[in-house]
Formats: C-alpha cells, sequence, structure tokens
C-alpha cells in the first residue's frame, strides 16, 4: 500500500481549517451590526475567508506547497 504524501496531509488539514472558519464558533464572531465600507462584516469574513481557502487550495494543489 503507498504512504500518502504531504501534499495530501496539507489538504487535509486545509480542509479541516476550512471546517473551522465556517463554524459556529468563527461565524458568531463576525455577526455584529457593524459594517465595513458599507458591508456587514460577516459578509466580508465569509467571503474573505472563502478566497483564503480558494487561494490555498490553488498553492497546494499546484506544487506550491
Amino acid at each position: 500500500m503507498r504512504k500518502p504524501s504531504l501534499r495530501a496531509y496539507r489538504i487535509i488539514a486545509l480542509f479541516l481549517l476550512g471546517c473551522l472558519l465556517f463554524n459556529y464558533p468563527f461565524l458568531a464572531l463576525f455577526n455584529v451590526g457593524a459594517t465595513a465600507a458599507g458591508v456587514p462584516v460577516l459578509y466580508v469574513y465569509l467571503f474573505s475567508a472563502w478566497g483564503f481557502v480558494i487561494a490555498a487550495a490553488a498553492v497546494l494543489v499546484e506544487g506550491g506547497g
């Protein structure tokens, strides 16, 4: 049986980080009435975290990680 590579472990870790970022404790932190440049803080957080996870996945898959 083939041993999983370091890249596979990093992708799994990124998946778990994504699960953590989009789960209750972090979403509750940013669910406030404030706005950032007219946009609710929760929306800014969601799209920023989403972009980070996509960028990190691209770096990992393309061989930079």
